[in-house]
């Protein structure tokens, strides 16, 4: 049952990604030729293999990881703290830094880890990306020789379909649902990659990853039909 967790035991967290390189020209033939490749199925016949790499950040082959957000519980007594804090720049240091946070932190068995489609998106691209860039993986994505149940992780759409595996919904949605104020006002994921190349606003990119990571903290708080945390309670580290 969730209201049995421990809020102090989870990890909460996002990322944002996007394609390796600004444009389809700058790729070597090689890649060019492996992404019509790979995206020839997801893609309708008008569409070409150049134009579809707008979505190629989507992939942890053709993509890179940007940023990390993550937030956690501090309880103190009957206080609850949300302390929310990003990692960012270099894709390897972002890797890092984030790999130590679950060493130091959320090394433990009790420790889980908590994102909205984490299990198909989040936790899986994160590992990929640590595999490409020649990084060890942490034992919370090693997922190797554990059984379902072993698995420390926690996904908000998966506990939202209730065993209905054909339901997909948005994180925007399910909040909007539950009540629970829009993250999402200033931009949305189709904009991430030319905030990022074009415009060059990566705390632009930052917010928005960090307001993911509250708003699935307060979809798991509803979830448990808890409080929503108020903005008191959410601190920026």
């Amino acid at each position: 049952m969730l209201y049995k967790l421990n809020l102090e035991h989870i990890l909460f967290l996002d990322i944002e990604t996007v394609p390796q390189k600004h444009h389809f020209s700058d790729l070597d033939e090689t890649s060019r030729l492996l992404w019509e490749q790979k995206s020839q199925y997801q893609r309708k016949d008008e569409i070409t293999a150049e134009d579809f790499y707008e979505r190629a950040g989507i992939w942890a082959e053709f993509g890179k990881i940007i940023c990390i957000s993550v937030g956690y519980f501090n309880m103190k007594g009957e206080q609850r703290n949300f302390r929310v804090t990003s990692f960012h720049g270099d894709e390897i240091h972002i890797l890092k830094q984030f790999t130590q946070l679950l060493k130091d932190h959320f090394s433990q068995t009790k420790h889980l880890l908590c994102a909205h489609n984490g299990k198909e998106f989040d936790f899986p691209y994160i590992a990929r990306r640590m595999v490409i860039n020649g990084l060890n993986l942490p034992y919370k994505l090693d997922l190797f020789g554990k059984k379902p149940w072993e698995v420390p992780h926690l996904d908000t759409m998966e506990l939202w379909k209730f065993g209905d595996f054909k339901h997909y919904t948005s994180l925007k949605l399910l909040a909007h649902v539950l009540g629970i104020p829009s993250p999402k006002e200033d931009m949305d994921g189709s904009m991430v990659k030319d905030v990022f190349y074009e415009k060059n606003h990566l705390d632009r990119i930052i917010t928005y990853c960090e307001l993911d990571v509250v708003t699935t903290a307060q979809v798991f708080l509803r979830m448990r039909n808890e409080e929503l945390l108020s903005d008191e309670e959410i601190k920026k580290v």
